[in-house]
């Protein structure tokens, strides 16, 4: 079975290389040019993927991402975008968005960058990992962080540094290490991004006084299971 991606981009010569590329690798592509389309499109398909210009018609690529994020919070989202500051790297995070590409980019970082995502949504394993964290039960194959109070889905990001936590539970992890295992790089920017998503695992967390990622400033992180 096809893997399905929605790809949004409003530069018709790009969008039209992009499709062209991953057609040719097998991929079942749906191009739009705008987000409201896209949106559309997204609610009558069954989309394993996106990927999303920013500056785009109708609707941005952050406000579709966080319309999606409302009905689905496990299909991942790569924004490939021509700005590289950081407050719109952080914004595109908040967003929803699990990862970016800067313009201009080859088509094997692209695809690069889908194999990671595809290999995360479908672990060859086969067996689920689950994390006790207090109150909280933690499973990683499903993105869902479960409470007697309700469950919450992860996006695959959030997923990952909560995982990596929990595996090295009461103990310090520097900042470049998890910039490296999560992100593959510790520079400054996607060390700005990060603390966005401690911010988010901190506030899905909190509904055990017992449980808390503590900052060490400067150093890193550290789980704390009392």
């Amino acid at each position: 079975m096809s893997i399905k991606i929605l790809l949004v981009e409003d530069d018709p010569s790009l969008g039209f290389v992009i499709k062209d590329n991953l057609l040719q690798k097998g991929f079942e592509v749906t191009l739009c040019v705008n987000g409201e389309d896209a949106y559309r499109v997204f609610l009558d398909n069954a989309i394993d993927l996106c990927i999303f210009d920013v500056m785009m018609p109708k609707q941005d690529g952050f406000s579709l991402a966080k319309s999606i994020r409302e009905k689905n919070k496990q299909v991942p989202i790569l924004f490939v975008t021509a700005k590289s500051m950081l407050e719109d790297k952080i914004a595109g995070f908040e967003s929803g968005g699990d990862d970016y590409i800067v313009k201009p980019f080859s088509m094997e970082e692209l695809l690069l960058r889908i194999g990671v995502f595809l290999r995360r949504s479908n672990p060859v394993n086969g067996h689920e990992e689950v994390f006790s964290i207090g109150d909280y039960s933690f499973n990683f194959t499903n993105l869902t962080l479960h409470h007697i109070q309700g469950a919450k889905i992860l996006t695959h990001k959030e997923a990952e540094v909560l995982r990596l936590l929990c595996e090295h539970k009461n103990r310090v992890l520097k900042r470049e290490e998890i910039l490296k295992a999560v992100w593959g790089d510790d520079d400054y920017f996607l060390g700005r991004s990060m603390d966005v998503f401690i911010s988010k695992l901190r506030k899905y967390l909190k509904n055990d006084p017992h449980v808390q990622i503590v900052n060490y400033h400067g150093v890193g992180f550290r789980l704390e299971v009392n």
